[in-house]
């Protein structure tokens, strides 16, 4: 019998510390062979409004899913089909709009755990959203920081950005001036934005800087300016058949350069040690973040497990099975 999970169920029963976790056993999979992921697809209807999905399989975890959202005038909803992969079964309808920020900030967490310097201390963040918020908590899971420097175009948005982050992270998160004021000098740099247009020269950057862009995923949207995609010596990505559809910052800075993407790896990769994530401390890394359907799954299939353990949710009843 299927259950359904709200919004404040998964914020009780999810932590950041276990969504790092998921995620990062989800790559080894990924890296393994074990699971499938289709892109995601967007249909788009008058009125900017959109129906967005995306599928995952994983054979050795046992689960296969669908996240499904719309979009709508600005506003999004987001749930998460789980299934069982060898009955078929609907185990679990999960409303996923907090599971997907979580996800998204913990998949930066193992990128940063990968690829960053293991003496980062600086970190710049651009954006002062939800992601934002997700995407600062989690690296501070993988490394100590000093030092936190945020920026956004709203300053009474960006204050109230810092002072929460600084109450829930019992670290200092100080507003800076401007997008490169937050850039210079940082050896961690979060982009977390809605731009259309680049808010990252490549002339900012320091060397041995690694950059966690999450903000655009559509082919005609970028944070980072060409010369900073062309400065990183290494390039990772969570999908390279998704990161072709919508990572508008490599699809803009590699034009009609295909042999460029032959450069670029999946963080699975990195993750399993097929590759290296840095070569020397001097490199500047990037890790170009869409979202993949496999997060999602691994994180649901988590909540549900802790869910049963602790009776939580509402169950339903379809109809019988159909021979």
């Amino acid at each position: 019998m299927p259950v359904i999970l709200t919004e404040q169920d998964v914020r009780t029963l999810l932590d950041m510390p276990a969504a790092i976790r998921v995620v990062e056993e989800s790559l080894q999979r990924q890296a393994a062979g074990d699971g499938w992921i289709h892109p995601r697809r967007r249909l788009a209807l008058p009125e900017r409004v959109f129906l967005n999905y995306m599928f995952a399989a994983d054979q050795k975890a046992g689960w296969m899913g669908a996240k499904l959202y719309s979009v709508a005038h600005g506003v999004a909803r987001f749930i998460v089909l789980l299934y069982r992969a060898d009955s078929g079964e609907l185990a679990a309808l999960i409303e996923a709009d907090y599971l997907g920020q979580v996800r998204t900030g913990a998949a930066s967490a193992v990128a940063t755990k990968y690829m960053a310097r293991p003496d980062a201390r600086v970190l710049g963040i651009i954006g002062t959203g939800t992601q934002a918020r997700t995407q600062l908590a989690a690296v501070c899971e993988r490394r100590e920081l000093a030092t936190i420097r945020a920026f956004g175009r709203d300053r009474n948005r960006l204050e109230n950005y810092c002072g929460e982050m600084t109450e829930k992270l019992r670290r200092s998160v100080t507003p800076a001036a401007s997008a490169e004021e937050t850039v210079r000098g940082a050896d961690i740099l979060i982009t977390a934005t809605t731009a259309m247009n680049p808010v990252v020269s490549g002339a900012w950057l320091a060397p041995g800087t690694h950059i966690n862009a999450i903000g655009a995923n559509f082919a005609q949207k970028r944070e980072l300016e060409t010369d900073a995609v062309d400065r990183a010596a290494i390039i990772a990505v969570d999908s390279i058949q998704q990161a072709n559809i919508e990572s508008g910052d490599l699809i803009q800075a590699f034009g009609d350069d295909n042999a460029r993407w032959q450069q670029v790896r999946e963080l699975s990769e990195i993750v399993a040690g097929k590759r290296p994530g840095r070569k020397n401390p001097e490199q500047i890394t990037l890790f170009k973040s869409n979202g993949i359907a496999s997060w999602d799954l691994a994180v649901a299939a988590y909540i549900f497990e802790c869910a049963e353990k602790k009776g939580l949710g509402s169950k339903i009843e379809f109809g019988g099975v159909q021979r």
